[in-house]
């Protein structure tokens, strides 16, 4: 999938190779061991075309979003169609965007990427939506991952 010039990407360095790090992208309870460290994951089909749903807390209510798998390379990549299921509550949850994970082998590592990108799609108000994105997402998520993955090993 094409990232496009407006995203945001965070990553982590695993010392462990592509096929091993993939093995925590292939159940929904591997995913959410790591990825539910500020957003919840409801469900994951881990197949093209499959389902992915989560929640996070924004303005003090529950916020669900989520979509189809459209890229689903085994130790490669994995891109989910981003919307929200409240498309009323901010101007950024009217158009869909998309997040994308990255798997590159280095060496003897695989250095993971999760890119949240389409801003584009908001014409006048990319740069909010870049900005307001920005401040809101660490990497306390590849962080868990590799925590997990280093500890297996």
């Amino acid at each position: 999938m094409e990232i496009g010039k407006l995203h945001i990407r965070r990553s982590a360095l695993i010392k462990a190779k592509p096929a091993t790090v993939w093995e925590e992208f292939t159940t929904f309870e591997r995913v959410s061991a790591w990825l539910d460290q500020g957003h919840k994951l409801h469900l994951f089909e881990p197949r093209l075309g499959g389902k992915v749903e989560f929640s996070v807390e924004l303005e003090g209510a529950e916020r669900y979003f989520g979509g189809e798998i459209i890229v689903f390379e085994p130790e490669k990549e994995l891109s989910i169609k981003d919307d929200w299921a409240d498309k009323d509550f901010a101007f950024y949850a009217s158009e869909t965007t998309f997040w994308t994970f990255r798997l590159s082998e280095i060496k003897d590592e695989t250095l993971v990427e999760i890119f949240h990108h389409g801003y584009e799609r908001f014409g006048d108000l990319a740069r909010q939506a870049l900005e307001d994105y920005e401040i809101g997402w660490d990497n306390r998520h590849l962080i868990k991952l590799r925590e997990i993955v280093e500890t297996q090993q």
